[in-house]
């Protein structure tokens, strides 16, 4: 059994300890978006999903356009798979910048529905998404409407991907227990 012991944060919250959207005189809901965080849009992150396995796919050399359903190897993937795309993006431009937000490869519809089938937990990607700014909110909703959660800006894919060595691992996902909010932030930690 898992238990929950972290206070849940809505905006209510928060603008009742005077750090509501006018308080900080921007768009409080932004603040879920900010770092590694997966976009919930109107769904909660069942703490069933904290500890899944994980796989890696390096995708870098795809450098324009989509990564295609068989560009991997979904054979692979099992239900409630944590599924990454190592793309290398967030290694070659620094996160924040104008550069790193507009420099994506996209995952292909056919690909995330392939995960979908598979009854995956997770999408992560090493980029600002899994789409580009036309389709991004509509793959994210599209997920987890599905159950299944694109987290953004994951780091150290590189790292992660040559010590797996294309072996499964062990995957910690610690989503902010906020509610109300478009996106979560998260910590994502990794044991191989």
């Amino acid at each position: 059994m898992k238990i929950d012991l972290s206070v849940k944060v809505d905006k209510k919250v928060l603008e009742a300890v005077g750090l509501g959207a006018q308080a900080l005189g921007t768009d409080l809901d932004k603040a879920g978006h900010v770092g590694t965080h997966f976009d919930a849009r109107d769904k909660e992150f069942p703490i069933e999903k904290i500890i899944t396995r994980g796989i890696v796919f390096d995708i870098r050399h795809i450098k324009t356009g989509e990564v295609k359903i068989n560009d991997i190897d979904l054979n692979i993937v099992q239900p409630n798979d944590f599924i990454m795309f190592y793309s290398g993006i967030l290694n070659k431009f620094r996160y924040g910048t104008k550069e790193y937000f507009t420099t994506y490869v996209e995952l292909s519809d056919e690909l995330v529905d392939g995960l979908i089938a598979r009854n995956v937990s997770f999408i992560g990607v090493d980029m600002g998404g899994a789409k580009g700014p036309e389709d991004h909110v509509r793959i994210d909703q599209y997920c987890a409407d599905r159950g299944v959660f694109i987290i953004e800006n994951l780091n150290n894919l590189d790292l992660l991907y040559k010590t797996a060595k294309g072996n499964p691992f062990t995957v910690y996902t610690f989503p902010v227990n906020m509610s109300g909010f478009s996106g979560l932030p998260c910590r994502v930690i990794v044991e191989i």
